[in-house]
């Protein structure tokens, strides 16, 4: 058995190219491009084989560059991405030569803060369920609604025991991961996410315990925020 990481990178980020900053994927936190943290992260687990990071084409040659600049290159090769996550997602699975019962592992490459022992987790879920995502339990009261012409009205109240917001790393077997995928491209369906997918395809999907710091860079604020967290994590490490 063996693992893979996908991280899709090719997004634009409009909440961000609204404010005028660049990428969010190369943005900076303490001085080290968002990327390159959350690459650092999964290089960090032995049982990683290889990354493949799916960009735009016109930031290929940028993305290697940095990849190069630092010494991250062994491991990680850079794909082409599509119009949106799902086909770089699958560009990015149909250049892997996989086996059937390997892993492949998708991260948004925006949540840079994600910890190895929480991958770890991911890919022992994996291995036992065959696919898993990374989840945190809601803490707030969540609400279904009805859209009307006058505004939200709510239609029932969904036990928050019974929800979890959906977090990256996503992941299963190659088999079941290929299978998805090609069904949804198959029948022109939009997933969410991973597991959107691997649901639609029949295959059951397991939930890891995520935490709040594996938040996703979306909007300015979440910068700051993001080096609030590795202060303190240092601050933590010295006692």
């Amino acid at each position: 058995m063996r693992v893979f990481v996908i991280l899709p990178a090719a997004g634009i980020g409009t909440r961000m190219a609204a404010s005028g900053a660049a990428p969010k994927q190369f943005l900076s936190i303490d001085g080290v491009p968002v990327l390159i943290r959350s690459l650092r992260t999964f290089l960090a687990v032995p049982r990683v084989e290889a990354i493949l990071v799916a960009v735009r084409g016109a930031e290929r040659s940028r993305v290697e560059a940095q990849v190069a600049e630092y010494g991250l290159g062994a491991k990680v090769s850079v794909v082409e991405g599509g119009e949106d996550r799902q086909h770089s997602v699958g560009n990015a699975l149909a250049a892997l030569a996989c086996a059937d019962d390997d892993i492949v592992l998708v991260h948004d490459a925006v949540r840079p803060l994600i910890d190895v022992a929480t991958i770890d987790r991911t890919i022992d879920a994996i291995v036992k369920h065959g696919a898993a995502i990374v989840g945190l339990p809601a803490v707030d009261t969540i609400k279904q609604v009805e859209r009307t012409a006058d505004g939200a009205i709510i239609t029932s109240t969904i036990p928050r025991e019974r929800v979890v917001q959906a977090q990256t790393p996503q992941g299963a077997r190659f088999g079941f991961m290929q299978k998805a995928f090609a069904e949804a491209a198959a029948d022109e369906f939009p997933g969410t996410d991973e597991a959107s997918l691997l649901e639609r395809a029949g295959v059951q999907v397991a939930v890891v315990a995520g935490s709040a710091r594996n938040f996703k860079i979306t909007q300015p604020g979440d910068i700051e925020l993001a080096e609030f967290y590795l202060r303190k994590t240092t601050a933590d490490l010295r006692g």
